[in-house]
């Protein structure tokens, strides 16, 4: 078995619209980044590379590549799957914290589970994402941006 951990942050852009966990979240900006800024499926790719020994995203989707303007994040995530399964390992689980003031996560999160897994070739029952609150603390609590830290773990030998 392998852990590894990711964790991503972005700050809110009004241009833009909400993508977290491959789902439209309407009525909030969205985030800042060259992909479409999904922070959640950038934190969980993270974590599921990192795992395997693989780097993290930008190493392999690298931001300034015009390839990965706008890319769907799990589409990237999907890649990244792929590229962890060549090496002889499978995700088993991915537990996940999306740290915001203003976004509320519970209502949104099954449809990000259900679309996380799917990526990761996994059951929804696998995903575990919640939300939390600064506590109006820092740039978060300011609600400037939102961070989110993953945990991936993988299962399998390196090939």
């Amino acid at each position: 078995m392998r852990v590894g951990v990711g964790y991503d942050s972005h700050r809110f852009d009004p241009e833009r619209r909400l993508i977290l966990g491959g789902i439209h979240i309407p009525g909030q900006p969205g985030l800042a980044g060259f992909s479409d800024g999904d922070a959640l499926a950038h934190a969980v790719t993270d974590a599921v590379l990192g795992a395997a020994g693989h780097g993290d995203i930008g190493r392999h989707f690298s931001p300034g590549d015009e390839r990965w303007r706008d890319a769907d994040s799990v589409e990237l995530l999907r890649s990244a799957v792929e590229m962890v399964q060549d090496s002889g390992f499978h995700v088993s689980n991915v537990d996940a914290v999306v740290i915001s003031e203003r976004i509320r996560i519970s209502p949104v999160a099954d449809g990000m589970r259900e679309r996380l897994a799917a990526a990761m070739g996994v059951a929804r029952s696998a995903v575990s994402i919640k939300g939390k609150s600064n506590e109006g603390l820092g740039w978060i609590g300011a609600d400037e941006g939102l961070a989110v830290h993953a945990v991936a773990l993988l299962e399998g030998r390196p090939s």
